[in-house]
């Protein structure tokens, strides 16, 4: 692959990656969450996924445990999450979502199913799935985060 097309290549994933995240922000507004930015839906993804801890969030944010803690402060006094105790471990408290933050994190599931409709009608339902699985051939095992 030549230089230029590596480019045009990392260009178009970069745009369709911004427009993607631009567009299931948007989504969530327009269905009444208002109060988040599309940092909180990463955050959500590991909390949704059970047993977060403040630390497993800024892992899978790629941040600092303080920087994770004010994250997670704000979406507590917005409602979307609350602490709870560590079934396993005095110290430590679990981060989970309120019923709120639930009813978020399915705007945002619809919202990404709006934004992607386009694309699979513009592509056709065969090109879109090809796509999806020549995307996970080479999507990185690792947590879908921001780039800070």
């Amino acid at each position: 692959m030549q230089n230029s097309d590596a480019l045009a290549l990392s260009t178009a994933l970069l745009a369709a990656a911004g427009e993607l995240t631009r567009r299931i922000h948007e989504g969530v507004v327009a269905r009444g969450f208002d109060g988040v930015r599309p940092a909180h839906g990463f955050a959500f993804v590991r909390i949704s996924a059970g047993d977060a801890t403040v630390t497993d969030v800024a892992t899978h944010l790629g941040v600092t445990k303080q920087a994770a803690s004010q994250l997670v402060d704000e979406l507590e006094r917005k409602g979307y999450v609350e602490r709870r105790p560590h079934p396993g471990d005095a110290r430590a408290r679990l981060v989970v979502l309120t019923e709120s933050g639930r009813a978020c994190t399915r705007a945002a599931d619809a919202a990404a199913a709006d934004a992607v409709r386009p694309w699979v009608e513009r592509l056709g339902e065969r090109e879109a799935a090809d796509l999806v699985g020549k995307l996970l051939a080479i999507a990185p095992d690792g947590p879908v985060r921001p780039l800070w």
